[in-house]
Formats: structure tokens, C-alpha cells, sequence
């Protein structure tokens, strides 16, 4: 047991390292071949800051363990908001751009909606198991792909579009090793939380499905908790709450749909209750946008986000 939480703390730093490393690496061998910051910022930073997730989920469904693998991604999300979002907005209230209130945010809502679509209407029929298949994963790819040309369409404005040309003096040899060394502590990393989470889930007497939900979900979120945080600390709103939501884009259509075309994605109980939780947090983030200040997540907000993790950590738990 003491070994395997070892192990677990050894690989949580790995991927967190791994994924920084991997940023740093790939953004500065994209700025060498004349790509824009935005298209890195769309891609290499996007994909950086949900690698942990993202391998995680690789090794978990590559392993057969499918629980951990369900667990890791709709935790993350809960975790984004409930979480990140509510220690975010007691630093500062947090001011939401209309068009985040508008599009990137029912966005998100949708991706959970997709979601739930897919494994609810099994609940009551024949005691099935539900199921989240290749077909339904490669469904889930098409909508990230939409997503991407959005984003993209969206960040081309001119006003945007405007970079300052910083001179680059550090050696492409020195990105590309970054870059290698963060992709090497990300698979390590996936593999050691992976392993040793199943291992203590099978000590503790718990489904790996609930330690995919807590502490996994947690773990691979420590990226998005410390950009939101560090924005909000500089009074940048839009940073703070765009990466969450971002992310959960991104977990949801990207990982999710890929994990789910490698194979297919049993849900276990636990993992149906986190799917009804993970849509009511987005209804209860959009709905928030209208109480009080129209368009700001307020201090109260905040709390309330941190009480409900708490209370939905104690339940599953």
C-alpha cells in the first residue's frame, strides 16, 4: 500500500512534468518551422494541458481497465469545474466574455449531454451495462473536430492575429530533447498511476472506477488547476475559465471518442451516477452566468462549487 502510493505520487509528477516539458518542447520546435503562436496554442498547448489525461486513458483502456479510464475523464471535468473553478473564482470573480457565455459554454454542456445520451438510455432496459462503442467514439471525434474548426475559424480575427516577433537563439536540439524526455515521463507517468491506482483500489476494497473519479481525475487536473489559478492570481479571466472549458472539450470529444474507438467502454454504476453529476455541474456553471452579476462567476459561486466537490467526493467515496 505504502509502496503503491509511492508509485502513484512518482507517476502524478511525471505526468505533470512530462506534459510541461512536452509544451515547452513542441511549442519551440513549432516556432522554429515559422508556425504561429495561435496554431500552437490551438494544438501543442491544447493537447499539453490534457496529456496527462489523455495517456492515462491510452494505458487504462490498453490495459482493459475500462473504469479507470471513465473515471479519469468525467472526474477531470467534474474536478474542472467544481474544483479549479471554484478556488479559481474566490481568488477573483471571475467576468465571462459573451461569446464563452454563448458558444464555448453550451459547448461543454453539450459534450455532456452527448454523453449522457449515449449510456442512459440503456439504464432501465434489460440490466444491460451501458456502453460507449467505437462507433459512438468515432461520434465523438467528429464533434471535436467541429470544435477545432471553430476555434480556429474564431481565433483568425485580425485583432488576434497579431504577434510580436520574439528572436529564437535556443538550438532546435535542445526543444527536441524536451520534447522526447516529456513524451517518455507521460507514458512512464500513465503507466505507474494507473497500475498503482488499481492496486490501492484493490487494498482499499474500492471499484477502480471510484479512484478513477477522485483521486485520477484530480491528479490529471493538476495542469488546468495551476494555469487557472496563476491566471486568476494576474486577473485574467478569460484564461482562468477558457482553460476549463476548453478542457473539458477536449477531454470529453477527443479522449473519450478516442479511448472509445480503441475499445469498447463498459460503464459501471458508479460511473452513470458520475455522468448525471458531471451534466447537472454544466447546467449549474451556465445557470450561474445568470444569478446575481449577469456574466461573472462570483466569490459566493465559488463556494458553493467547492461545497458540492466535497459532498460528491464524500458520496462516491
Amino acid at each position: 500500500m505504502i509502496i503503491d502510493s509511492l508509485l502513484f505520487i512518482a507517476g502524478l509528477l511525471l505526468l505533470v512534468k512530462g506534459a510541461d516539458w512536452l509544451v515547452d518542447g513542441a511549442s519551440g520546435i513549432a516556432r522554429k518551422s515559422g508556425i504561429s503562436d495561435l496554431v500552437i496554442g490551438l494544438t501543442v498547448v491544447a493537447f499539453g494541458t490534457s496529456a496527462p489525461e489523455l495517456f492515462v486513458n491510452l494505458y487504462a483502456t490498453l490495459d482493459g481497465d475500462t473504469d479507470i479510464a471513465i473515471g479519469n475523464i468525467i472526474g477531470s471535468n467534474i474536478a474542472n469545474i467544481l474544483l479549479i473553478l471554484g478556488v479559481s473564482t474566490l481568488i477573483l470573480p471571475l467576468k465571462v466574455k459573451s461569446v464563452t457565455v454563448w458558444k464555448e459554454i453550451p459547448l461543454a454542456l453539450v459534450s455532456a449531454l452527448v454523453v449522457a445520451f449515449m449510456i442512459l438510455p440503456y439504464f432501465n432496459s434489460d440490466g444491460n451495462t451501458p456502453v460507449i462503442d467505437r462507433a459512438e467514439g468515432l461520434t465523438l471525434i467528429m464533434f471535436f473536430a467541429i470544435f477545432l474548426y471553430y476555434a480556429y475559424d474564431s481565433a483568425k480575427k485580425p485583432e488576434v492575429e497579431k504577434e510580436e516577433k520574439i528572436v529564437d537563439t535556443t538550438k532546435p536540439a535542445k526543444y527536441w530533447f524536451y520534447t522526447i524526455i516529456g513524451l517518455v515521463g507521460l507514458v512512464i507517468g500513465s503507466q505507474l498511476m494507473v497500475d498503482s491506482s488499481i492496486n490501492i483500489a484493490t487494498v482499499l476494497g474500492v471499484p477502480s472506477a471510484i479512484i478513477g473519479l477522485t483521486i485520477v481525475a484530480v491528479g490529471t487536473s493538476l495542469p488546468e488547476l495551476a494555469t487557472s489559478i496563476n491566471a486568476a492570481r494576474k486577473g485574467n479571466s478569460d484564461i482562468a475559465i477558457g482553460n476549463v472549458v476548453g478542457s473539458n472539450i477536449f477531454n470529453i470529444f477527443w479522449i473519450l471518442g478516442l479511448s472509445a474507438t480503441i475499445t469498447d467502454l463498459p460503464i459501471p454504476e458508479e460511473g452513470i451516477i458520475a455522468v448525471i453529476i458531471n451534466l447537472i455541474v454544466h447546467v449549474l456553471l451556465f445557470a450561474f452566468l445568470f444569478l446575481g452579476k449577469r456574466h461573472e462567476l462570483q466569490r459566493w459561486q465559488g463556494f458553493v462549487f467547492l461545497v458540492l466537490y466535497v459532498l460528491m467526493f464524500v458520496f462516491l467515496v
